[in-house]
Order: C-alpha cells, then structure tokens, then sequence
C-alpha cells in the first residue's frame, strides 16, 4: 500500500511513500505521521492511499512511523481539505495546515496533567496506621495515610497541609506500596468562575415552530439534509431555534456546530448556549490561551463534547457524526478569511455539510444576496420568521435630512436638534440610548490650514491619511498599525494652522458629553476596547443601566440583546456609500438594520433616527422602511445587469511588491499567460491599481475575473501562483470569491 502525504514544506505536492506492514492497522486518512525527506525527518499527514505511484516501488521510502505527539484530523475534513485548496487557489500545505489549530498542529503543547497519590491497598493502609500510630518517627506517615483515607487521591498540594511535611515520608510510602500514584489529566477551564443557572426551551412562536418543522424534516432526511436560510427579523428568535434544533440533533446522537462573528461572541450568547447544554459544550475563539485551544479541541476529538461554537475556525470542529452547522449572522463579512486559504466560512460550511450529510442552517435578519440568489435558484430553502417574539412592534425609524442643518461656525452639526431632543428624553426617563457610527477615532484626517500649503498628514506606508485621536494626541493608521505623535505645527510649511476633518466614534463621544451633561456615556470601539475584559464589563454596566448612552462602531450593531434600549441615533447613514466596490450598498443596509433591530427589545416601542446628507438614496430609503426584499430586488437587477455576484463568480487577482515598474511588468506577463483559459462567460479586466494602492510599503494592483464556469480558470491560476517563478520580492495571490475590492 502506498501513502500520499503532505508534509509542511510548501510545495503545493502529495509524496509517495510505502507503508510498512506493522503500520497498516492503525494508518488512516488523516494519520500523522513521520517521513524521512530529503535527508531530513518530517512531520506530515496522510491525505489518500493508492496501490500504483508514478515512481518504481524500488524509488519509494516507507513512512518512518505515526507520530506520536500529534492528532490525526477526521477524514472528512481532510476531503473538505482538498476541497478548498482546489478551489480557493491555495497549496495543499496551507489547506490541510487550516484545519488544525496552531496549538495542535505544532505538537509543542500537551495535556495539563497533574499527580494524585492514593492508597491501593485499604486493609495494608489501616494495619500500618494501627501498628505505627504512637511511634513518632512515623508520625507524617501515619498522617498522609490517615488523610489519603478519609479524602481519598489527593494531589501534593493537599499533603502539604500535614504539620512537618516533608516529601520524604511520602517517597517511603510509595516505595513500601502502601501510596501509589497517578496522573490524571486537568482541563484548563475557558469559562473560569462564571456559574450559569440551567435554562429550559421555550414555548415556539408560529414562525418559529414552522422552522423548526423544517428542520426536523431535513434531519429526517439523514442522505442528502440541505441548506436553510433562516430569514428572521431582529429579535424574532432565531437563537432559540437553534438552540431547539441543537437538542434534537443530539437526541439523534449527533454533533453540532454553530458559527457566529467573532464580535458576537459576547458572555450574552455563550451564557444561553451553556444555560441550555451545560458541559456538551465547548467555546472556541481568538482570546483562548494555546493550552485553553489544545484542550477544548481535544475534548471535541475525543467525543467529550458534541456542540463546539465559535468563530470562522470553529468550522473545522474534529466531530466525525456531524448532524447540524449554523452560520448565524451568514452575512457577515468577517467570515471571510484574509490570507491563504482566503475561505469564506458560510460557504464552506454549505461544503462540509455536504460531505458529512448534515443539515446547514444560515440565519440573518439581512440575508447576503448570494444565499438569497441560492434559494431563488432552488438550491436552499427558505424559511421566514417576520414577527419579533412577543409581537413586538418594528421600531418607528425617521430619516434626518442634514442638508437641512448646516454647520454654524465654531460649532458640530453631529447631533441633529431632533437626534438631541430624542436622547434628552429618553436619558430623562431613564432608558437607554444607543448611538452608532462606523469610523473610530476623533477624525479621519489632518490638514493644514495654510491655503499655500495644502499639506494632508498620510502614512507613508500606506495610500490612506492618518487618523486623529485627540484622547491619545496621536496620528494612526488602521492600515499597518503605525502611530505617531499628533503634529502641533504643518511639518511641511511650519503654519500652526492645523485643521481636522471628518468625525469619529471618539469626536462623537467628546461632543455628547457636552451636549448630553448629566448622561453616563460610553465608547465602544477597538479603540478603546484594549482587551475582551474591557468589551465584557462595557456590556455588563450598559446591561446593568449604568451607562444611559453607549457609542461605537459596528461592535454595537449586532448581537446585544438590551431591552430598555429605546432609541437608536445613526449619526452618519452615508458612511461606505461611496466607496468603490459593487457590494457598498449591500453592507450600508444590512448595518443599518442590524443597529436599528437593538431599538425597542423590551415594553416600550423602539426608534431610530437616520441622519443622512441622501435621503433620496435608494438604500437608504430601503433600510428606514425595512424593505429587505425591495433592496434585494433592486440589488440584484444592478447585479444580474453588471455581471457581478452572486449572477456570476468573482476572483480577484492582486499583485504586490516594493518595486511598482516590476509588480506591473509581472502582473501584465501573469494576465498574459491566462489569457488562452478565457472564454466568452468569462470578463477579464485590466491590470489597474487597487483602490487603496499601498499597504504596508507595497504597491498593490488588481485584476478581476467575472463569469460562471471558472473552473478550468481556477485549475491554471493554481498552476501559474503556485508552481510557475515571479520574480524577487513580487507577491501574487487570487482572492477568489472577494468580499471586498479594496
């Protein structure tokens, strides 16, 4: 029998290696195991098995043996494995590499285990006690037995409590076989202290029973179970069908995974998932400790737990009885992954339950158009859930024209008179305000005030101006990270005429506490939330009605359950209208919706201001009606008119490098070369500069592929990234599927 195995040198390439006899039994797809390469041992993986290679049987090297330090990934996953690297245009290496955390894979972290000492000889323990017990000399030994047998094991730590303890009576012990000891494995607990009282499912709404009756009838059908979209309103229930749709899966002996953003990922909702499942659950997310990810994905590998949720890694979950994924949130953009494998979880989640014949559920109160495209196409279903639990009325939502309140000198038109007599009233009656903007920092760039001069305070690493914190005094770009010290004087001609244009989250906070004087205010933005500790405690005191306005960006625009939040102001609806990519208006409407759904959750009818300078704008005029299907129809007539998805694929092409004459010879050469795969469902652009043409000292320029059979596009764009030469220093990579052209 003859193994395919990839190693983790990068070279896109499965190796040919013979399996002993002894290893036989216990090889499988997905086994770790070691090679030698070259003149070199390595670590890799075995990802299919053949009876014939392209090599003479006399050329081949048997696998040296398993490896021992590392876990073995399902097969199924290795297929959904192969899977992404054929079709997101990455190397096997870097496929296979995803599917285990770097915890995992590195073999570096073990199981945290510790020493009991016990008696395994009850009899032999009390006929010591009895014959020792007035000889002081075996005082300590009389008392660790004595211990050990009314508390049973017990680890060192407890022993040290004994008066005069030493280890040696201990090692005297063990060595008579009167004290054995034993290792026992500790599991380092994500959840900390944090108690959760047990909770019960609760009596379905009509919408919610008939999603649920749907889902049933695809667990039914355990061959072929398919994809739903759960298009549910805010706060029209849609966690607690999971939550129901969870149990059934695992009264039916299955496993379950749910998706959510990594911004959603609040105490709120692990709180309700551990309420409903206690210790079936495990917690995967970017703030757990190497050891905290090495355990919980062992206790998933195992079989000790059966429900994993988590963020855009938690798809790749060990189970091998999948019964259900949920993507909730499916729209969200933070699903994607920026580097190679440049997956898009939702996507991949349809996949995976395809190979593991498990139902998908993709919920969002604003679908993306392209699974809105696939139930239209017959490829999902659809259930809707339009009535808030409790048939809770939708919030009464009034567009703001600013155009109307032009800016006095020497004073912010942020706060519209309607948006400040709003808030006045509802602070005054002691409910809550939730004030939304997606630009963090105080303002979006620094100028001088010098009409000669003209001079725009930019990183010199990247096309985008600095950032303005007046809090800090610093300037900052969101780009590459770099922060210098705000400028007190024009660097360029010397004026002190320094000026700052556009406003943040931070200018936003500064002004309402002049204007809002007795209201406790808030921030929450990546600005000033430092740590997952800092996020927590925001949510808690805004929960607990210490806060009465909280501000931020679209941290706060999803997710948060508050029901004495009884307005919404959105301070500038026009944000990300006017940036160059064909999917701008799709996110301006989804955020919209998403912030104004945290208005009125609880007695009281909620309300949300809009302040826009486009009242007229189509999305906008969509989003204050909550006219999803109104804005998806037009959507997608601009869509199906220009070619663009989800009508057709997209692959973005970027090229990058220091030198900019040699990233654009290559990439005009790269164009070249595939140009003979083009073919008439196919639009191929130009090689132009990317929108934002410098990131991090490199140049970056763009091409884009549109069609609907890239298949064989995407088999010779695999060839020409991975196994043809580029020059020194040239980056290329294809973005397919892109959820942003930027």
């Amino acid at each position: 029998m003859i193994a395919k195995v990839v190693t983790e040198v990068a070279l896109d390439r499965e190796f040919d290696y013979l399996v002993p006899p002894e290893l036989e039994p216990d090889l499988r797809i997905g086994s770790a195991v070691q090679v030698m390469f070259r003149n070199s041992r390595r670590e890799g993986y075995v990802i299919d098995f053949s009876e014939t290679s392209s090599y003479r049987r006399g050329e081949l090297k048997p696998l040296t043996g398993l490896s021992t330090g590392r876990a073995s990934i399902p097969p199924r996953l290795v297929e959904l494995g192969r899977w992404m690297a054929r079709y997101y245009c990455c190397s096997r290496e870097q496929a296979i590499r995803t599917l285990l955390p770097a915890a995992v894979r590195s073999g570096k972290i073990r199981a945290k285990t510790r020493r009991l000492f016990f008696i395994p000889d009850t009899a032999a323990a009390e006929a010591f006690i009895a014959e020792n017990n007035e000889r002081k000399p075996a005082a300590i030994r009389v008392a660790v037995l004595r211990l050990l047998l009314s508390e049973g094991a017990r680890p060192l730590e407890s022993l040290r409590s004994i008066a005069g303890f030493t280890p040696s009576p201990l090692q005297t012990l063990i060595k008579h076989g009167l004290v054995a000891v034993n290792e026992e494995m500790v599991r380092r607990d994500t959840f900390g202290s944090a108690e959760v009282l047990p909770g019960r499912p609760l009596p379905p709404t009509p919408d919610q029973a008939r999603a649920l009756a749907t889902i049933s009838a695809m667990l039914e059908n355990e061959s072929s179970p398919g994809v739903l979209l759960l298009h549910g309103v805010t706060n029209s229930g849609k966690t607690e069908v999971y939550l129901q749709a969870i149990a059934e899966v695992l009264k039916r002996g299955k496993s379950a995974i749910v998706l959510v953003p990594e911004i959603a990922l609040t105490p709120q909702t692990v709180r309700r998932f551990r309420a409903r499942f206690g210790d079936e659950l495990s917690v995967l997310h970017s703030r757990l400790s190497d050891g905290e990810r090495f355990d919980e994905w062992n206790r998933i590998n195992t079989g000790a737990v059966r429900i994993a949720v988590g963020a855009r890694s938690a798809l790749f979950a060990p189970f091998r009885n999948l019964g259900l994924i949920i993507v909730d949130e499916e729209h969200e953009s933070s699903y994607k992954q920026s580097e190679a494998p440049r997956y898009v979880a939702r996507d991949v989640a349809v996949m995976r339950g395809k190979l593991e014949s498990a139902a998908v559920i993709l919920g969002s109160a604003t679908p993306s158009l392209e699974s809105l495209y696939n139930v239209r196409t017959g490829r999902f279903r659809l259930e809707r859930m339009a009535a808030q639990v409790e048939d809770k009325p939708a919030p009464a939502i009034h567009i703001i024209d600013q155009r109307l309140n032009p800016q006095e000198p020497g004073r912010s038109n942020l706060f519209s008179p309607p948006l400040v007599a709003a808030v006045q009233e509802r602070v005054e009656a002691g409910e809550q305000v939730i004030l939304f903007l997606n630009k963090r920092g105080y303002a979006r760039m620094m100028i001088c005030g010098n009409p000669d001069c003209g001079f725009e305070a930019g990183c010199p690493d990247c096309s985008v101006p600095y950032t303005y914190s007046r809090l800090r005094s610093t300037l900052s770009c969101h780009l590459c990270g770099r922060v210098i010290p705000a400028y007190e004087t024009c660097p360029q001609c010397g004026s002190p005429e320094i000026r700052y244009s556009g406003s943040g989250t931070e200018k936003v906070e500064n002004l309402a506490r002049g204007v809002f004087g007795g209201a406790r205010i808030a921030r929450m933005d990546s600005d000033s939330m430092r740590s997952a500790e800092d996020y927590e405690e925001v949510l808690d005191r805004f929960r607990r009605g210490a806060i009465d306005i909280l501000i931020g960006t679209q941290m706060i625009a999803k997710g948060l359950h508050f029901p004495n939040v009884t307005l919404v102001g959105i301070i500038n609806a026009d944000i990300g209208l006017s940036m160059p990519d064909f999917r701008a208006g799709e996110r301006v409407f989804q955020l919209i919706t998403q912030v104004a759904g945290r208005a009125g959750r609880g007695d009281r009818r909620g309300e949300v201001l809009i302040q826009t300078c486009k009242p007229l704008n189509e999305t906008i005029l969509h989003a204050s009606r909550l006219d999803f299907d109104g804005f998806a129809d037009d959507e997608l007539g601009f869509r199906e008119l220009m070619n663009y998805p989800p009508v057709s694929r997209l692959i973005a092409l970027y090229f990058r490098g220091e030198n900019e004459a040699e990233v654009v010879r290559y990439g005009e050469w790269f164009l070249k070369q595939l140009a003979p795969y083009i073919h008439d469902d196919v639009m191929l652009s130009a090689l132009t500069a990317a929108p934002i043409e410098r990131i991090k000292g490199k140049y970056r320029y763009l091409a884009t592929l549109r069609g609907r059979k890239l298949r064989i596009i995407r088999e010779a764009l695999r060839v020409l990234i991975l196994h043809r030469p580029r020059p020194k220093g040239v980056e290329v990579y294809a973005d397919v599927d892109a959820q942003s052209l930027m």
